[in-house]
């Protein structure tokens, strides 16, 4: 390895103009280090000064192999591209220096410099614009033109010496933008393309999708309709406008444009993965027309797939170490941790080898915590899904369980492949997949009741206490006293999803409202039109703007803070709380709820019978009234509800990890039992 001081040597040298000496240093810095990236930086740059453009190229080529994170080296490769008139490579390296650094104004000034002297004069005075924003004083940038001036003049190239078009290009630089998270610049980038070319639908639906993460649905379905309006076979844009259409509460025109986009494109099996998905929240839809949907999935996208599926040759031995699979890409910082993470922390390694299977994008802190819990940790994020199915056969599990079914990132045509001799779902919400190769669903008797029909593909198997085994994974905040003993007035709330409401619910709770005298209603929904429709459908109803107060998505712990302002909390339907409602009972808050037709509308009957609270459950929506305000009359039993509600909760089986862990163990064995007699 080179001696640093060496290195220094030759950049005082350098400095102080005696280049023959620095170049003579920088060479034995690469003799003794040939992978000195500075050292290759540097003599380029004396060789630019010198003249000779092409020894400067292959110094900086050989630069950006040692380290392609580093910004100057392409800088400065794509200045040397120019001066050599080989522009169409010199704008991809000015491109790659800004993905490596978005505020890097001289390099932008560059990619400027290059696509005037390329001729594309609306795309060089954008640059300039961009450049002259991040430096003021850059003198490049403030000696050229602006989009409202007259740029150099320069030949029309041609179409074998300009390339890519200025537009896809800097498309291209927004997109690798956006997926390091930088959306901020990203946004920039993509304003700029569509300035260049207003018909980049994907420009326009990427926006849409910044907008959308950062919950401005608004300017999201007004850029994915854009997209639409520029491509209306751009599929992906159409389930993008569905998703933000249902964020903002506009419930028909998100069905409608969810069923659109299955009808335009039949074999898209993940936008009908997203139809499966989001029926349970339409009020109007019944779990048979839910499981009719679910196997028409089934026969379009999967069955031809389990018809090839190779047989598996398993031990049979009835009891025997069980190989366990379980398949998500949420073993990370997601609500999915709260539950598995109970779960796996307590198996018995001894009876069953538990192998997970990671589909996610990033790594926590939750992330190193699951995989401690794990035998086996595959990362499997890049396999698509015939290859993990392979690596699955190959692991030869036994009992192979999804975690997300129709959710985000599904994997359900792995399972469609059939890998494992026994194949269930589990946690992504109570439901059904739709296909015929999942053998099983868990559900409990709250939301399945034994003498109840089950309108679902697959097999239901009851837990005999909960579908959920909950951790909140924190102590804090504490459970604070009952805010209406303060502020004498009852404070309603739900922080469930804005997507669980509609028109239904918003008009029963002006009813509630209306029957508790002074009270008011805290509410989680998006700015804009979301929280518009709230005011607009409960002032129909008869309740003023004024006893409505609205929050926006926050961490977690500022989430559970929420709590704090909270007596009492409204549930939602068809859809019910899920994990919302359980954080609602850790920070002493109980729950209304309304017994829906479906399952996923059972869940708040589950969750109160399982805390011992059946008081809490409505069967009809007179009822939810008369329960909401009986308890919101009664302060000092909602007071004791609070300061017992958390010992509560940990005390029953919602929160007994051992106890739900041996019971789904036990199943686990019940139907390898039944596999190994067939």
């Amino acid at each position: 390895m080179a001696d640093a001081s060496l290195f220094e040597t030759a950049l005082q040298f350098h400095r102080a103009g005696k280049l023959e000496r620095a170049e003579r240093l920088y060479r034995r810095v690469l003799e003794q280090t040939p992978q000195h990236g500075d050292a290759l930086f540097m003599l380029s740059a004396l060789a630019v000064q010198s003249g000779r453009h092409e020894h400067a190229a292959a110094l900086l080529e050989r630069a950006i192999v040692v380290d392609p994170s580093n910004a100057f080296y392409f800088s400065s490769l794509g200045d040397v591209y120019r001066s050599l008139g080989r522009r169409r490579e010199a704008a991809p390296m000015l491109l790659m220096a800004i993905a490596r650094k978005p505020d890097f104004a001289e390099a932008i000034a560059g990619l400027a410099l290059t696509f005037e002297e390329l001729g594309h004069t609306d795309a060089a005075a954008a640059c300039y614009e961009r450049a002259r924003a991040l430096d003021p004083n850059l003198a490049l940038a403030t000696s050229r033109p602006t989009s409202n001036g007259s740029a150099h003049s320069a030949a029309a190239p041609s179409g074998a010496e300009s390339g890519m078009p200025p537009a896809q290009l800097i498309g291209a630089l927004a997109e690798t933008l956006r997926l390091a998270g930088r959306a901020d610049d990203a946004s920039a980038w993509y304003r700029m393309a569509l300035e260049l070319d207003p018909r980049m639908a994907n420009a326009h639906a990427a926006l849409g999708a910044i907008h959308a993460d950062a919950d401005r649905f608004d300017e999201a379905i007004e850029d994915f309709r854009r997209a639409l309006e520029v491509d209306p076979d751009f599929h992906a844009a159409r389930g993008l406008l569905a998703t933000a259409l249902g964020e903002t509460g506009r419930v028909a025109e998100a069905e409608a444009t969810y069923r659109d986009a299955v009808a335009r494109c039949p074999t898209d099996a993940a936008a009908h993965s997203v139809l499966l998905f989001n029926m349970p929240f339409w009020p109007d839809v019944s779990a048979g027309e839910i499981l009719t949907e679910a196997r028409t999935w089934n026969a379009r996208h999967a069955r031809a797939l389990a018809a090839q599926a190779p047989a598996l040759d398993n031990d049979r031995s009835a009891e025997r170490r069980l190989r366990i699979g379980y398949v998500s890409p949420d073993f990370q910082s997601h609500v999915q941790s709260l539950f598995t993470i109970p779960l796996l922390q307590n198996h018995d390694h001894g009876r069953f080898q538990i192998f997970c299977y990671s589909s996610g994008d990033k790594s926590t802190q939750e992330t190193t915590r699951i995989r401690g819990y794990a035998d086996v940790w595959r990362e499997v994020g890049a396999l698509d899904d015939a290859a993990l199915a392979e690596l699955i056969r190959r692991d030869g599990i036994d009992v192979l369980v999804d975690l997300t079914m129709h959710m985000t990132s599904r994997r359900v045509l792995a399972f469609a492949r059939r890998p494992a001799p026994i194949q269930l779902c589990w946690l992504a919400y109570p439901g059904t997949t739709g296909l015929e190769t999942m053998d099983y669903r868990l559900s409990d008797p709250h939301l399945d009741p034994p003498n109840a029909d089950t309108p679902y593909s697959e097999q239901t198997l009851r837990l005999p206490d909960t579908f959920w085994c909950y951790d909140p994974l924190t102590d804090v905040p504490a459970v604070n006293a009952l805010p209406a003993l303060t502020t004498g007035r009852v404070t309603f709330g739900c922080l469930n999803h804005f997507r669980k409401l509609n028109d239904r619910v918003l008009r029963l709770w002006a009813e509630v409202l209306r029957a508790v005298p002074n009270s008011r209603l805290l509410l989680l929904a998006p700015a804009k039109s979301g929280r518009a429709h709230v005011c607009s459908a409960l002032e129909a109803a008869g309740v003023k703007r004024e006893r409505l107060e609205f929050v926006a998505r926050s961490g977690r712990l500022d989430y559970l803070s929420r709590y704090g302002e909270i007596d009492l909390c409204l549930d939602t339907f068809p859809y019910n709380g899920h994990t919302t409602s359980l954080d609602a009972l850790w920070m002493g808050v109980p729950t209304v709820t309304l017994v829906g037709g479906t399952v996923v509308g059972r869940a708040g009957l589950c969750q109160a019978m399982n805390v011992g609270l059946p008081e809490l459950i409505a069967t009809t929506p007179e009822e939810y009234v008369r329960v909401a305000r009986e308890l919101a009359e009664n302060l000092e039993h909602l007071a004791e509800l609070r300061r017992t509600l958390r010992e509560r909760t940990k005390q029953s089986p919602l929160m007994d990890g051992p106890r739900f862990t041996r019971n789904l163990e036990a199943i686990y064995r019940d139907v390898w039992r039944r596999f190994c007699q067939l």
